[in-house]
């Protein structure tokens, strides 16, 4: 067994994605699905007929596939020196299923209950060709899901939203309460002055900082939001009256959720 808890060490440098690879939203949603993060060899495949492979979508094949563990680089428990999982794969362009034999791959997956050896992926996107590049852009992302201090809490919604216009004219600052998957509070702030940019920020606690900064691009964070916002703030949220303060919460609602940036998925379903 190799017994491992939290990350393997010693993460390469990082690296771009590719414009064809999978995305950072990807990577967080097949990482939070996953016990195991493994780098993996295939060792033997073995095609299983289609009376034994219901729910085989046209086109693909399942495949029995038995492994050599490379590296187990995230996960709370040890795994084997040998791996094997049911893994889908698209046929090749002559209709025939692809040599996988001594290709490496990373695989997203949790252990099998009472069969030692075997894993499950976390999904059907959970069988990636491993690269150095792409194990560089998952090491920071395990990083933030294993730390001691947990990842911050999904966001599963929006409580409520109020905007209160200042003294000055042009003057507003606007509180956007965010509803939590474990209750913990996050809050957005957005501030509005005169003659200066439109500033906001994230509180991940009980205190709102009026000093909170938006989260770096790519970071759980950033996922967190970008990924689970609405599109729209609900009319049900807005907590004003007057209509003019409901227009000024739901302009600030939309500069947030286009500051944050589209979540971009390729592989992955949110």
């Amino acid at each position: 067994m190799i017994p491992v808890t939290g990350l393997a060490q010693t993460p390469p440098a990082p690296a771009a994605a590719s414009p064809e690879g999978p995305t950072y939203a990807d990577l967080a949603t097949l990482s939070e699905a996953s016990t195991l993060v493994v780098r993996a060899q295939i060792r033997r495949q073995t095609a299983l007929k289609p009376e034994r492979a219901p729910g085989l979508a046209p086109g693909f094949a399942r495949l029995y596939i038995e492994a050599d563990t490379l590296a187990l680089i995230a996960g709370r428990s040890g795994v084997g020196s040998t791996l094997a999982y049911l893994v889908d794969v698209p046929l090749d362009a002559k209709g025939k299923v692809p040599k996988l034999k001594k290709r490496e791959f990373l695989l997203f997956a949790k252990p099998v209950a009472g069969r030692p050896g075997e894993v499950q992926l976390a999904g059907p996107s959970a069988h990636l060709a491993y690269t150095p590049a792409l194990e560089a852009r998952l090491r920071p992302i395990l990083t933030e899901f294993y730390a001691a201090e947990g990842p911050p809490p999904r966001i599963t919604g929006i409580s409520d939203a109020l905007a209160v216009p200042g003294t000055l004219t042009g003057e507003s600052e606007t509180q956007i309460f965010l509803a939590t998957d474990n209750r913990s509070p996050v809050s957005i702030t957005v501030l509005r002055r005169p003659g200066q940019r439109v500033q906001w920020g994230v509180s991940w606690g009980e205190i709102i900082d009026s000093a909170a900064r938006p989260p770096a691009p790519e970071t759980l964070r950033w996922y967190r939001l970008a990924c689970s916002l609405p599109a729209q703030l609900p009319s049900n949220a807005n907590l004003a009256r007057d209509p003019a303060e409901r227009r000024l919460a739901a302009g600030d609602y939309a500069f947030v959720r286009e500051a944050l940036g589209s979540c971009e998925r390729r592989i992955t379903q949110g």
